[in-house]
């Protein structure tokens, strides 16, 4: 039996979610730990926007694709400076977590994508706060510790502009 897009999107977000439980706090112990989740979530967001910008039926989808292509492939750039003068290595491949949402996302058409798109952002966004929270507050290195805290804001802007977009009649 095939699985409907929402059921992908909902495994593929629990296992995200769980994934995240099982193998790092919200609070990352590491300087490392959290350069290979920041990683991982803003590649993340860049491909599933790339998606978005050619599979998704809404416009207004379409526009918070593109600011996420431009905010995060900036976040991404800005993540490799500071982790190169930590010492640290920056992954080059998403999480097999991401990974699964993003096959979920290649395969949907229309406003199903756009659904799951959505559910995706938010998901990916609320995680991303958490994250760069915790280490704007516990980072041991100056740079990356400076990194999170400039981030945090835009992170919780996007979250404000894809809830918009889950509640239309309240924009």
């Amino acid at each position: 039996m095939r699985l409907t897009l929402a059921a992908l999107m909902l495994t593929g977000t629990m296992a995200l979610r769980a994934e995240e439980e099982k193998t790092v706090p919200v609070t990352p112990a590491t300087d490392a730990e959290f350069v290979m989740k920041a990683a991982s979530g803003g590649m993340f967001e860049v491909e599933s926007s790339k998606i978005a910008k050619t599979s998704a039926s809404s416009a207004d989808v379409k526009k918070f694709a593109e600011m996420m292509i431009v905010d995060h492939e900036k976040a991404n750039k800005e993540l490799m400076t500071a982790a190169k003068t930590a010492g640290l290595e920056v992954p080059t491949a998403i999480s097999e977590p991401h990974q699964r949402v993003l096959n979920g996302l290649k395969s949907a058409k229309s406003t199903e994508f756009d659904t799951g798109f959505i559910k995706a952002q938010i998901a990916a966004h609320e995680e991303a706060v958490a994250l760069f929270m915790g280490a704007s507050k516990s980072l041991k290195d100056p740079g990356l510790k400076a990194f999170a805290t400039q981030t945090l804001p835009t992170l919780k802007e996007h979250l404000d502009a894809v809830r918009r977009l889950n509640t239309p009649n309240q924009k």
